[in-house]
């Protein structure tokens, strides 16, 4: 398959289960990385969701540990929408297009770049211009700290008094503290005059330093920056794609004072002198086709020219209410479907199926060999039957034919769960494993048994994969949503008092200013009316009280977030990581 793609052909995968796509994309980029020329990426793999894809790269993690993964999202929000992305994922997709602008791969570091249906068919901004956006800096360098400062402030950091989450900057004297998307930790730069002493990274909570770090490399984190240079852009190309705005632009209004318009990213080309694909970040790097992907990009390209229509429609008849939405036309932000097409042309392509290929390689059809695992659902349906014993007796005669057996969980829990039932079921040749090398090179008789969010299990000629869902069946998981009255919705708001701190499930925490009356779609509607960090404000419609909850009196000492800002999702990201870390122990 790797000669295949290396001469631009477009070939089918067959009897290639989920799952098993990880070990093919590890063995395609270590074959590719040693037979093809130096490039931003050995490989692209386009996976039809974002859960698909995030899945994807835990596996590669636990299939090729080694691996140099990079991971472009999508943004989470609908074309021509009226918000911003998540602010954590505009970060998240600077940081790879960072990572694809910079750098080749060698035979002995292949890169594979992870994405997305919804993704690829994005424009973004031009390699040039990340490169040039972007900052590095090293103890030593001769370095202003106001310019500095400057330059975080038009690139989506907020300043705030101390340094307590991603997003955030200080300066205090000749020292300044920042929280970068690439670090884990804050990092506090040292300055005597204009010259950088020291870079240490330093502990949110305690403030104390942890480590000497040897460099500093930030990028933005947002695909819209605004700069002098950029709002007087943005200003010239608005008025020629639509005429001189009206008195009721609030987005015109809001980018000529340098001010951040939700939704502002959808109007991104008037930003930037030009954009580019990521095909043009890739290079001439072979394209990997999830299953169902094809029909997933069929359906998006019909979604972005609906959504594209609605907006002109409603303009046009001027229903929208409110601010007018002047949408520009798809293919300035976004790949056509013929577009898309003439970019996959001349590359290597290969589609996943997991039905059997009905064809030979001749005709570009390969055949991986794999299928689906059994599934234990009879026995958990038998009620004279035990599923455990199954299990062990399916493994057991695996491992007679010579395959090797790997049994997965979902967690490190749920991985010593399995691991104590099935060792009190009489199976006491169980080892722990911490990669798939490892599974497969286990001693006779041994079984392996290892970490790995895989839904199904697969089978190879080599190797049989048994994951905790064939065991147990479907993981359950249950939400509750809070559903309230229209006298409690009133009751709530009118608990609530002036100057009050709140947090928004969305945004964060802000200041409760009052009641407001908008009119929307021609109607009056009562709002709450929130203001943030550095004058943002939001105004929440009452019966959506539900989002917030109470943080404070107007005494209470709390630093407001940025409306946009990466600092809250940043929060709630880390929230929810020890979280599972917590249940996986449970």
């Amino acid at each position: 398959m790797a000669k295949a793609l290396t001469r631009a052909d477009h070939v089918r995968l067959g009897n290639a289960p989920d799952g098993f796509d990880a070990l093919a994309l590890a063995d395609l980029a270590d074959q590719l990385s040693r037979e093809g020329a130096p490039r931003p990426v050995t490989l692209v793999h386009v996976a039809r969701d974002g859960q698909r894809c995030q899945r994807l790269a835990e596996a590669l993690g636990f299939v090729s540990p080694g691996l140099e993964v990079v991971v472009l999202p999508a943004w989470d929000c609908q074309p021509y929408d009226r918000v911003s992305p998540n602010a954590q994922i505009a970060a998240d997709r600077m940081l790879a297009l960072a990572r694809l602008a910079s750098g080749q791969t060698t035979p002995e570091c292949p890169r594979i770049l992870l994405t997305t249906v919804n993704a690829i068919l994005q424009r973004a901004p031009m390699r040039a211009t990340i490169a040039r956006d972007s900052f590095s800096a090293r103890p030593g360098n001769a370095l202003d700290l106001a310019a500095l400062a400057n330059w975080l402030e038009s690139n989506g950091y907020l300043r705030a008094g101390v340094v307590r989450d991603i997003g955030d900057y200080a300066v205090r004297g000749g020292i300044l503290d920042l929280w970068p998307s690439t670090h884990p930790e804050p990092v506090r730069l040292d300055f005597f005059g204009d010259t950088l002493e020291s870079i240490r990274s330093f502990d949110a909570q305690t403030q104390r330093s942890t480590g000497q770090l040897h460099s500093l490399d930030l990028v933005p984190l947002s695909e819209v920056r605004l700069t002098s240079e950029s709002i007087k852009r943005f200003r010239t190309a608005y008025v020629t794609a639509f005429g001189n705005p009206g008195p009721d632009d609030a987005l015109y209004e809001a980018i000529s004072e340098g001010r951040r318009y939700p939704g502002l990213e959808h109007w991104l080309p008037l930003f930037h002198e030009r954009l580019e694909t990521i095909f043009d970040f890739a290079g001439a790097a072979p394209v990997l086709v999830d299953h169902l992907a094809n029909e997933a990009a069929h359906e998006r390209f019909a979604q972005i020219i609906d959504y594209q229509r609605a907006r002109a429609s409603a303009l046009e008849a001027n229903t929208t209410g409110g601010a007018p939405y002047r949408p520009l036309p798809p293919e300035a932000l976004y790949v056509s479907e013929e577009e898309f097409r003439d970019r996959l042309s001349p590359l290597g392509v290969l589609t996943f199926s997991p039905f059997s290929p009905g064809g030979d390689e001749a005709s570009g059809i390969f055949d991986a060999h794999a299928r689906k695992g059994r599934s234990f659902a009879p026995e958990r349906a038998n009620p004279s039957a035990n599923v455990f014993d199954a299990v062990i007796a399916h493994a057991r005669k695996i491992r007679s034919e010579g395959r090797a057996v790997l049994i997965v969980g979902w967690s490190e829990g749920s991985r010593e769960r399995l691991e104590t039932i099935l060792s009190d079921h009489g199976l006491s040749a169980l080892r722990p494993v911490s990669d798939f090398a490892a599974a497969s090179a286990l001693a006779e008789g041994e079984i392996g048994i290892a970490v790995w969010g895989l839904e199904e299990g697969f089978e190879t000629d080599a190797i049989a994969v048994i994951g905790e869902q064939d065991i147990l069946g479907d993981r359950l998981v249950r939400s509750s949503r809070r559903t309230r009255k229209a006298k409690d919705v009133i009751s709530e708001a009118a608990a609530l008092t002036a100057g009050d701190i709140v947090v928004h499930v969305d945004h964060g925490i802000g200041r409760f200013v009052g009641l407001a009356t908008i009119e929307a779609m021609g109607a009056p509607h009562a709002c709450l009316e929130l203001h943030y960090a550095g004058g943002d404000k939001l105004f929440l419609p009452v019966e959506n009280i539900e989002l917030l909850s109470r943080y404070g009196s107007e005494a209470t000492e709390a630093q407001l977030d940025k409306l946009g800002g990466v600092a809250w999702q940043s929060r709630k990201a880390r929230l929810k990581q020890r979280i599972r870390e917590m249940a996986g122990k449970l």
